[in-house]
């Protein structure tokens, strides 16, 4: 009966469906989502621009393309084709990745793809968190505020897993307030499968912000009882405990023989790798310092290497210079925005959940911004984690101001004063050599100043305060964000990624850019060298998976790695290494001459290989530095 024609007349038509994707819901102004789609679209656009060419880390990038030939490496995360080692992290973020490239194929751009995706959901998802106690509007301001930083634009650039880890932890972050503000059990527990599933993409970090979702959820929610609202606290960090350990579990129960060697550990679990190598050892600095591993780690001459900026331990090592520069523009209006909603609502009653998100969100900051300062490794790229709490107290604390319909003096000066040295600290993380600072300086300087008489002319009375009020906030938060905005201009700009930081000098990005250029312009040698090996042998062993990492890359072919990412883990065993030697797997095999090798496969290679003069043809394309080996079967036997 529901097939006839006053069905089918129902049915909206084509232009009608898209039309109704661009309204707004019943709920919300109808400005709300096609602002908010021009904000995820923009956002897309900054992210994506010129993503073809942005220089990938490769170790990561020929991780992804080996999980991509087989599902064998794809669940165990393989770092080469023949499946030896694995990548030195949990694999869940380059899982997306190696889907995408069995989607489109082998191409650069299909392995940044996935990044430029999660980095899009991530504005919308904020924008729904914020909305859920704070309006559309602040929801709006949050989406602009994440979508605008450089630090979530350099991110989300490139093929590092932390784009997936933020937006997992975004919605564990909207799932924890859709709990806070009902009460109900389940969307406590999706907050923890949430955390759990972002454990699989940057392992403890994830459990970094749990204190912060609980914490306002026992404080705020409706639930009448305390112990109940600890019982669901206790039920939702079991749920993130099981759905984080739920990977390795698995695959501790695979014997050792019938899966690759875990990389970052010295007795092949991935227990050691993400509680010992990817955390203990982050924050002491003594890396992988434990039996079964070698005791130092050789260079890798001719490999890539990050940009990782380097800058001592502290808090203040985010307020000023390349750190600074990624995440610090909002850090002021961010720290007032928590202070004013705090002290506006300090009477209201418990379960009031905008004090609560803004102390989920505050708590959400302050952990992360406290383990990044005690690490003793920091890559750029990680401080885009402190972003989404940043732009939600921002928004937060823009829709409370602009709500205030009598605000008192001492608010109105509080905000003048956010204004003032909000832009000036604005202003000054700009350096002195960038070209654009005039620029910044003026057009920041003309909104701020603007801002400051329009609230100041409120100071007067309610009359005029009614029509100077809206408008100067409206200034003050243009003033705010035009610093950012600069920032990452110049990020899309010089088509710069994860491993760059805004307003670097122009000699280090040429040098970037020059670097990429040369590795790529090598690819179609090293793919002629390789096509003329069979696939049961090795094209050329190297001493570390980021020594060889350029060339699985470039070819998708096996490049024997020695020792896993940083030559020092015990893989493979010398007895398997003569073994392969004999069976014509390993015939070419390449050192780097200063200083020595460490690993007993190598210095095998060394005692019992023949070593071939510097001209031989192509036994190494584009390297200088190394040794270069020829073993035969004899050799083994000998």
């Amino acid at each position: 009966m529901g097939d006839g024609p006053s069905a089918k007349a129902a049915e909206p038509t084509r232009p009608r469906r898209v039309l109704h994707f661009w309204s707004s819901p019943p709920d919300q102004p109808c400005w709300a989502r096609p602002a908010l789609l021009v904000v995820a679209a923009l956002a897309a656009l900054s992210y994506a621009w010129g993503i073809a060419d942005v220089a990938l880390e490769s170790f990561y990038a020929a991780s992804v393309r080996s999980m991509a030939e087989n599902w064998h490496n794809f669940f165990f995360g393989a770092f080469d084709p023949w499946g030896t080692v694995t990548v030195d992290k949990l694999p869940g973020a380059f899982w997306i990745q190696a889907l995408s490239l069995r989607v489109f194929g082998f191409h650069l751009w299909a392995i940044a793809l996935p990044q430029v995706v999660e980095g899009t959901l991530t504005v919308l998802v904020l924008y729904r968190a914020v909305r859920r106690v704070a309006g559309p509007g602040a929801g709006l301001a949050a989406a602009i505020v994440l979508a605008a930083s450089p630090a979530t634009i350099l991110l989300n650039r490139g093929n590092v897993s932390d784009s997936l880890l933020i937006l997992l932890l975004v919605l564990a972050a909207d799932a924890a307030t859709a709990a806070i503000t009902t009460g109900r059990l389940w969307a406590l527990l999706l907050a923890g499968v949430w955390v759990g599933l972002a454990f699989q993409a940057k392992m403890l970090q994830a459990w970094i912000v749990l204190p912060a979702l609980f914490g306002p959820y026992v404080l705020a929610a409706p639930a009448t009882s305390l112990y109940r609202r600890c019982g669901h606290v206790l039920l939702s960090a079991l749920a993130a405990l099981a759905v984080s350990l739920s990977y390795m579990s698995v695959v501790a129960l695979v014997p050792a023989q019938d899966r690759p060697y875990v990389d970052g550990s010295c007795d092949n679990s991935l227990f050691s790798q993400v509680f010992l190598y990817n955390a203990a050892d982050r924050v002491s600095g003594q890396v992988l310092d434990q039996p079964g591993c070698l005791p130092a780690a050789p260079a890798a001459p001719g490999g890539a290497t990050p940009n990782t900026v380097a800058v001592a331990r502290g808090p203040a090592r985010f307020l000023s210079g390349p750190f600074g520069r990624d995440a610090a523009w909002l850090l002021v209006p961010t720290a007032a925005a928590l202070t004013g909603i705090l002290a506006v609502r300090r009477r209201r009653p418990r379960t009031d959940p905008l004090r609560a998100a803004a102390l989920l969100w505050a708590a959400t900051l302050f952990l992360t911004w406290s383990v990044f300062a005690s690490s003793n490794f920091l890559n750029s790229y990680y401080l885009a984690a402190l972003i989404p709490a940043m732009a939600a107290l921002c928004g937060m604390g823009l829709a409370t101001s602009w709500r205030m319909r009598q605000p008192s003096r001492m608010s109105r000066v509080a905000m003048m004063a956010t204004v003032a040295i909000g832009t000036a600290y604005a202003v000054v993380l700009v350096p002195d050599d960038a070209g654009v600072r005039p620029w910044v300086i003026a057009t920041t300087v003309v909104a701020a100043v603007s801002a400051l008489v329009l609230l100041g002319l409120s100071l007067r009375g309610r009359p005029v305060a009614a029509r100077t009020l809206p408008a100067g906030l409206g200034l003050s938060a243009l003033a705010l964000i035009l610093g950012p905005i600069w920032a990452s201009s110049t990020v899309v700009v010089a088509g710069l990624g994860p491993f760059d930081t805004p307003y670097q000098s122009a000699a280090l990005t040429a040098v970037i850019h020059a670097e990429n250029e040369k590795a790529l312009a090598l690819w179609p040698a090293v793919i002629h060298d390789a096509a003329h090996f069979p696939p049961t042998e090795s094209v050329s062993t190297g001493q570390s998976s980021s020594a060889v990492s350029r060339d699985t890359l470039a070819t998708g072919r096996e490049y024997l790695p020695v020792g896993g990412f940083t030559g020092r883990v015990p893989t493979p065993s010398l007895a398997q290494f003569v073994y392969d030697v004999a069976h014509h797997r390993i015939v070419r095999v390449v050192v780097a001459v200063k200083p020595p090798s460490q690993s007993p496969d190598l210095r095998w290679v060394v005692a019992h290989c023949r070593r071939q003069a510097a001209s031989s043809g192509t036994t190494v394309v584009g390297r200088t530095g190394y040794r270069r080996y020829l073993c035969t079967p004899g050799d083994a036997t000998g």
